[in-house]
């Protein structure tokens, strides 16, 4: 495509951006930085070495990148490659509020792009990973939505098929036997370095506490793909849904708090509260008329706020037994039953 096919001024400093931005996947401003301070230093020593610039340049600095500076080259890289069917689209953090960037391909479907360069077997422990965390672990009682690192080995391997199992890794192959029955699944060792990687690109995020989820990236870029697997078509307004939005912002919620009514739907951002509650008079959930307590959570606190974790942890730290998150969900359990 000619750079005369483009609105905005588009050059190989433009060119070069885009190249970090694509070994990426993700950037946000203060990334940004630095990359773009080393574009602006090598294009302006070209302009010297061509003899467009009289005195020889000195290194741009950091401070010198300003948020006009990245606005402009993300508006002139996504103009650039919108005929191509990709555009960088931003969303909040949910725990820093940084704005991030991430590069999507519009007509590909995200789980495709995520096994690219992935086997069968470790694209199957990938979506066994992204059921446990919006299926096993998120249900009205906890919803964990995050996964640690024991529970995510559990997983190296599909469980027996049973007669009424349905998943997508079941597919009947071409031998007329099911994807998961020929898959091996993988070892300790690979699950860590699939694991590593998924963070390393940018598909999920470890917190300090141990916990995978879902990044700001695989958020976009799954979104429409987790409601269709994960939400009831026919659910009912206000039926609880295992893929819920910010009152707020209407983005997805892995992380922050939830109405104290089990069976309401209504979810904030922790990022979000602030403004939320500023425009109303009572802190009361805006469905259900619930108090807002702020101590119900979504997300690894879901978890990490219980005594049932930290007793998992001193448990495991001392005997090796299952993991805090077991613990936790299978404690949230018992106490329903009861």
């Amino acid at each position: 495509m000619e750079d005369d096919d483009i609105s905005h001024p588009y050059d190989n400093s433009h060119r070069a951006f885009l190249q970090a931005f694509m070994a990426r996947g993700t950037m946000t401003f203060n990334q940004a930085r630095p990359i773009l301070a080393a574009i602006f230093t090598a294009h302006d020593q070209d302009e010297y070495r061509s003899g467009n610039r009289e005195e020889e340049p000195i290194a741009t600095r950091l401070g010198e990148v300003s948020r006009d500076d990245f606005d402009s080259y993300v508006s002139a890289v996504s103009a650039a490659i919108s005929p191509f069917d990709m555009e960088i689209r931003a969303t909040t953090h949910q725990v820093t509020k940084e704005r991030v960037y991430s590069l999507i391909n519009t007509t590909s479907d995200a789980m495709t792009q995520l096994a690219t360069l992935r086997s069968a077997e470790e694209m199957a422990f990938v979506r066994r990973v992204i059921d446990a965390m919006f299926d096993q672990y998120n249900t009205p009682r906890m919803e964990v939505l995050c996964i640690d690192g024991m529970q995510a080995n559990k997983l190296r391997a599909a469980p027996p098929r049973s007669s009424n199992n349905n998943n997508n890794e079941d597919a009947e192959n071409g031998n007329g036997e099911s994807q998961t029955q020929a898959l091996k699944g993988l070892k300790s060792s690979e699950v860590e370095q699939v694991l590593r990687g998924l963070v390393d690109e940018g598909w999920f995020e470890r917190s300090r506490a141990g916990f995978y989820s879902l990044s700001p990236r695989a958020l976009t870029e799954l979104r429409q793909w987790l409601v269709d697997a994960y939400n009831e078509g026919d659910a009912g307004e206000g039926e609880w849904q295992r893929v819920k939005f910010c009152e707020a912002c209407r983005e997805i919620v892995t992380v922050g708090q939830r109405c104290a009514e089990r069976d309401c739907c209504v979810r904030l951002h922790d990022i979000c509260e602030d403004a939320f509650w500023r425009t109303r008079r009572e802190r009361k959930c805006p469905r259900c008329s619930a108090e807002w307590t702020g101590k119900h959570y979504v997300g690894e606190r879901a978890v990490t706020e219980t005594e049932s974790y930290q007793r998992g942890r001193r448990r495991s730290g001392k005997s090796g037994g299952r993991s805090s998150l077991a613990d936790s969900i299978m404690d949230a359990e018992e106490g329903d039953e009861e």
